[in-house]
C-alpha cells in the first residue's frame, strides 16, 4: 500500500490529523526504561489516536548500536495500518542520495522521509523513484533560523499571462514550486512549520492537494487553530500536525503511557474541534478567507 493511501486511511479510521513524534531522550525518559520499551508503550497507548508517527533518526544515532537496534525494532512494532515518517532531512549528491533512499525505505522500511532540497533535483530524484513512498521536502521549517535562507528573495522566472517574467520571490516559494514540478509520481509533500502561519496559508492555497507535514506545535510555539485552518486540504485532510515532546514526556514516571495517551487524545480532540469550526460547504479559498 502506498504512503498516500495509508495516510488517508489512517486519517479516516482514527479521525485524526495528529502525528506523534518518537524522539526518545534518556535524560527525559522514566528511569530504567529502555528506548524500545518506551517507544513500544507510547505506540500501544496512542495508535488509535494518530494518522502517523514520525521518528527523528538523530535521537537513535546518538545512542550508537543500541539506538539503531531500537530504531529497527520500533519500526517493526508499528501497527501495519499506520504510516511512519523517517525524519532525517536527507540531501546529498545523486549516488549518495540513492544509498540514503535505499537505507530509509528498504533497510528500515519507513513509509516516508523528510529530505533537504538544497542540492537540487538530483539529490531528491532517488527518493521520488520509490513511487509508493512519501517524500516530504523541507520548504518553510519551524525553527527561528529558517529565515536565514528560506526568506531570502531570489530572482526567478514565472509564467504570467502566457509570458515568462522575472520576479523576486522568497526562496521557500521557489522550493514549493519546484516540488510541484518534481511531483510526477504524486508522492511529494512539503514541510511547512506551524510557527509561520501566513506562509502555511500561502502554500496550502497554491498547492491544494499536496500533503503538508506541519511541525512546530507546542514546545516551538506554533498555534494549533491556524495550523488546522491553514493546513487542511479542501477534503479536510492532507495535514499532518506533528507533536513530540508535549506528548511523549507528559510524565517521566511509570504512568508515562497513560499520560501520553491523555495528552495525545486531548490534542486530537482540539484539532477536530478546530476542524469542526471550518464550514464544510465552502471551497478552500473561501475557507482561508473565512
Amino acid at each position: 500500500m502506498s504512503f498516500m493511501k495509508k495516510l488517508k486511511d489512517a486519517t479516516q479510521k482514527n479521525s485524526s490529523l495528529l502525528c506523534v513524534g518518537l524522539d526518545p531522550d534518556p535524560e527525559l525518559m522514566p528511569p530504567g526504561v529502555s528506548v524500545l520499551d518506551f517507544n513500544r508503550k507510547i505506540i500501544e497507548a496512542t495508535a488509535d489516536l494518530v494518522c502517523s508517527y514520525k521518528i527523528n533518526l538523530a535521537f537513535y544515532e546518538v545512542l550508537e548500536l543500541e539506538g539503531m537496534a531500537a530504531l529497527r525494532d520500533t519500526i517493526k512494532h508499528m501497527p501495519p495500518d499506520i504510516p511512519v515518517i523517517g525524519d532525517a532531512k536527507l540531501g546529498d549528491i545523486g549516488n549518495t542520495a540513492k544509498a540514503y533512499a535505499k537505507t530509509i525505505y528498504s533497510t528500515f522500511n519507513f513509509d516516508a522521509a523528510t529530505v533537504n532540497p538544497y542540492l537540487g533535483f538530483d539529490s531528491i530524484e532517488p527518493f521520488i523513484q520509490y513511487k509508493d513512498k512519501g517524500v516530504f521536502i523541507l520548504c518553510r521549517t519551524s525553527n527561528p533560523g529558517a529565515v536565514d535562507f528560506q526568506s531570502l528573495r531570489c530572482e526567478t522566472e514565472i509564467l504570467f499571462n502566457f509570458e515568462m517574467e522575472r520576479r523576486m520571490r522568497p526562496l521557500f516559494e521557489i522550493v514549493a514550486e519546484k516540488a510541484k514540478q518534481w511531483n510526477f509520481n504524486g508522492n511529494i509533500g512539503l514541510v511547512v512549520g506551524a510557527t509561520f502561519p501566513e506562509e502555511l496559508r500561502l502554500i496550502r492555497q497554491r498547492y491544494p492537494e499536496m500533503p503538508l507535514l506541519i511541525p512546530g506545535i507546542g514546545a516551538q510555539g506554533g498555534e494549533l487553530p491556524s495550523a488546522v485552518r491553514y493546513g487542511i486540504s479542501a477534503q479536510r485532510d492532507n495535514a499532518i500536525i506533528a507533536s513530540s515532546r508535549q506528548i511523549i514526556y507528559a510524565s517521566n514516571g511509570p504512568d508515562f503511557p497513560e499520560a501520553a495517551r491523555k495528552v495525545a487524545s486531548n490534542l486530537r480532540d482540539q484539532i477536530n474541534y478546530y476542524l469542526s469550526t471550518i464550514p464544510t460547504q465552502l471551497p478552500l479559498e473561501a475557507i482561508e478567507e473565512h
